[in-house]
């Protein structure tokens, strides 16, 4: 398995970021099975699932506070990672 994810730690929490295909996050099923599937690479924080539109502007699916921090984000200021299994 290959892709793109970022753990980050702001204001005294640690989460995680997993890129997804936007379609992930407008089915709850398949949010679920993306959740538990990378679950193992992050155990024990929580897991925010981001997918982009075409224009590159992104949604945030996750623990709600996390969202709204990261809403007032731009992408690029995030330092990514290409995990690879």
């Amino acid at each position: 398995m290959q892709f793109d994810g970022a753990v980050i730690k702001e204001q005294g929490i640690t989460f995680a970021i997993v890129v997804v295909k936007p379609h992930i996050l407008n089915n709850s099923n398949d949010r679920e099975n993306a959740r538990q599937g990378f679950a193992s690479y992050f155990p024990g924080i929580p897991l925010i699932l981001m997918a982009q539109d075409s224009r590159g502007i992104p949604t945030y699916h996750g623990r709600q506070d996390i969202v709204k921090f990261l809403a007032n984000i731009h992408p690029s200021r995030i330092q990514w990672k290409h995990y690879t299994s």
